[in-house]
């Protein structure tokens, strides 16, 4: 049986060109997409009667984006193994990939529900905000907290046309969820006055739908899904224990990121509010950057997926070598950019002139960073594409292991510079664990 996805076996290099961009254009402008569901909630909420509107969206946004985001890793897995299975032509295993992924998401999905009041408790008990902003981030948390199957369900749709380097139909996805949201959100409060219940019901609404549309997406685009699917693969156990030994690791992974970043920012509110506040202000605009070159990575999730999955060499070499090098070009451009042009972007962010000067302070250590960050999301995307979540695992580990010191010791000596520069640390860590073990995964390519 022949994959849908077949790719010749010496192609021009044009060809590698076109398909590194079929893939990492439409998903930098998802990823783009994405916060904006936030972003509009938390305007939207700007024109209730109240400051406590805006800091309960604010709140809930926080909570569900910790939540949510701790779970990515199934998008993550679902990527590495549809693109392997794609690879392969087993449109069988396939088919099979994708509903086992959907039956763990579902069942997190469910044990978030179960454990709703007690996450619920916890998560406003730790950010512990005025009681009127608790209420009204509660009353958001009670609705939105049913959208977990869609959210987590869509996580696995994202995945599934990523490994399919089917890219312009995720990112059709992602805007339908972000017009959709749009639209219903200021129908509900806006029109019907529904207050922060119509808020958090017009997000639940459009992610639901979401979800819909991408399942439809799916069934036009997922090879052999005319066939019958293999509902019996869901049954089965022990075909369980590679997606959820990946997604283990994968957790476990992006506990250490969690972990790294929020040391990072406990660290700086211990000097003062301002470099606290510059701080997130230079991050949001870090955030830009992340959201594009993930873009990369994810091109080299699907890419190398297939190749492993076919196992040639030589196509995962060159899948590499083109989106590494779009990659450090994107990282260079978008230096160069916050080197010309950062002043007016954090100006832009903020008109607190304390914050500005503060962020105006430690923009090099931004300005710069993409040169060193690029390198670890793109490996990131390679090793996702190998389902390598073991050699993640022990990255993130080792880079914990040097990162803790390392930026305690600095921040003690240099203060916020200390800090920055163990972001610099975490990234370059990240790389270079991982690139020690690039040579090992192009063997295992051929094996």
């Amino acid at each position: 049986m022949t994959s849908a996805l077949t790719a010749p076996g010496a192609a021009p290099a044009g060809h590698w060109h076109r398909r590194v961009w079929r893939i990492a254009g439409p998903t930098i402008l998802s990823n783009l997409a994405v916060p904006v569901v936030g972003v509009v909630d938390t305007a939207v909420a700007g024109h209730m009667a109240g400051p406590q509107y805006v800091g309960g969206a604010g709140v809930a946004a926080i909570i569900f984006n910790f939540v949510f985001w701790t779970f990515s890793f199934l998008r993550l897995s679902t990527t590495g193994y549809v693109a392997q299975a794609a690879g392969r032509g087993d449109e069988t295993e396939l088919r099979a990939v994708l509903l086992r992924a959907l039956v763990i998401a579902l069942a997190v999905a469910a044990a978030l529900l179960v454990l709703q009041v007690p996450l619920r408790w916890l998560c406003l008990t730790l950010i512990d905000a005025s009681p009127e902003v608790t209420e009204q981030a509660a009353i958001y948390y009670d609705i939105r907290i049913w959208a977990a199957p869609a959210v987590l369900g869509n996580y696995i749709v994202l995945g599934a046309l990523i490994g399919l380097q089917r890219a312009g139909w995720a990112l059709a996805t992602q805007l339908f969820i972000v017009v959709a949201n749009l639209l219903l959100v200021v129908l509900f409060v806006l029109d019907f006055g529904w207050g922060m219940e119509g808020l958090a019901a017009g997000t639940l609404v459009a992610e639901t739908a979401g979800l819909a549309v991408g399942v439809l997406v799916l069934l036009r685009v997922v090879p052999g899904c005319g066939l019958p699917w293999p509902w019996g693969a869901a049954r089965v156990l022990a075909a369980y224990r590679p997606l959820l030994a990946l997604n283990r690791d994968l957790l476990i992974r992006t506990a250490c990121l969690n972990l790294a970043f929020a040391m990072i920012v406990a660290l700086a509110a211990r000097i003062d509010d301002v470099t606290l506040a510059a701080n997130e202000v230079l991050m949001i605009l870090f955030g830009l950057v992340s959201s594009t070159l993930d873009g990369f990575a994810n091109a080299c999730e699907a890419i190398v997926g297939e190749a492993t999955g076919r196992r040639r060499r030589a196509d995962l070499e060159q899948a590499v070598l083109v989106a590494a090098t779009w990659a450090g070009l994107m990282a260079a451009v978008m230096s160069l950019v916050f080197v010309l042009a950062g002043d007016l972007l954090i100006t832009a962010m903020t008109d607190i002139e304390e914050v500005r000067e503060a962020a105006r302070r430690y923009l090099p250590w931004t300005a710069l960073l993409p040169l060193v960050a690029v390198w670890s999301f793109l490996l990131d995307g390679i090793f996702v594409g190998a389902t390598r979540g073991r050699d993640m695992r022990n990255s993130m580990l080792v880079m914990l292991l040097v990162f803790v010191p390392v930026t305690l010791l600095a921040w003690r000596l240099w203060g916020n510079d200390g800090l920055w520069l163990g972001v610099w640390v975490m990234m370059a860590v990240r790389a270079l664990t991982l690139a020690l073990r690039w040579p090992d995964l192009a063997r295992a390519a051929e094996a």
